[in-house]
């Protein structure tokens, strides 16, 4: 008697698409709202200070300390982890699934932003981590003080630190590619599937990524040339 296993739901190719969007839905919503925030550093360092602060001291009394930004950054690397997850299986799938190659085989054609996918990914990955060691810890950064959120920032990205600008540039770079090929892809998923729907997802999913990058370059550009200090 043969006994043939059952794939898990959450295993099988529709589970693990739902797996990327959700995780990916949670992803942008945390950038949208972390972007805005950023910007809050054109408001001066009293207001920019007061944020940052009033971040730590979310869910309290109910939550002490900074339990809550300790609960979004373990639920930011277990919707990362899966995201990554779900779409190295399915990468790996649809690559087992395709017939032998030829030894001339045709191109097939495909976007700049779905070929820059996995060295964007790690190009991300790394620029996260410095991140963190840099304006989270306080580790990397020249004042690295945590009750100086404005300080640290103006710091992080002096003109002497361009280098760190560079980087941040070409990992905010990387993620709107990430961001114009997700979008565009959950857009066809949603129906878009006509010419012209196809159209309208690439044009929504380029005006959002130009956006939210656009919003993430402002800050390091702006301590970079002087406009805030």
């Amino acid at each position: 008697m043969v006994v043939t296993r059952t794939r898990s739901p959450i295993r099988s190719n529709v589970g693990l698409k739902a797996v990327m969007a959700v995780s990916g839905i949670f992803l942008v919503g945390f950038l949208i709202a972390h972007m805005l925030g950023n910007l809050k550093v054109f408001a001066g360092a009293t207001s920019f200070d007061s944020y940052a602060h009033w971040l730590r001291d979310i869910g309290k009394p109910i939550l002490p300390g900074v339990w809550f930004l300790w609960f979004m950054r373990i639920g930011l690397v277990v919707a990362a982890v899966a995201h990554i997850w779900a779409a190295t299986t399915l990468a790996l799938r649809a690559r087992a699934a395709r017939p032998v190659k030829y030894a001339h085989r045709k191109k097939v054609r495909g976007s700049y932003a779905a070929r820059t996918m996995r060295w964007g990914g790690v190009i991300i990955l790394l620029f996260l981590i410095y991140h963190i060691l840099d304006l989270t810890t306080g580790t990397l950064n020249p004042v690295g003080d945590p009750n100086r959120p404005y300080a640290n920032v103006v710091a992080g990205f002096a003109p002497e630190r361009w280098y760190v600008t560079l980087f941040y540039t070409l990992a905010v770079v990387a993620l709107g590619f990430h961001l114009r090929h997700g979008v565009f892809s959950a857009l066809r998923s949603l129906g878009q599937q006509t010419p012209n729907g196809e159209r309208r997802a690439r044009l929504v999913a380029l005006v959002f990524a130009v956006v939210l990058s656009a919003g993430f370059l402002l800050v390091p550009f702006a301590v970079l040339t002087g406009l805030v200090a």
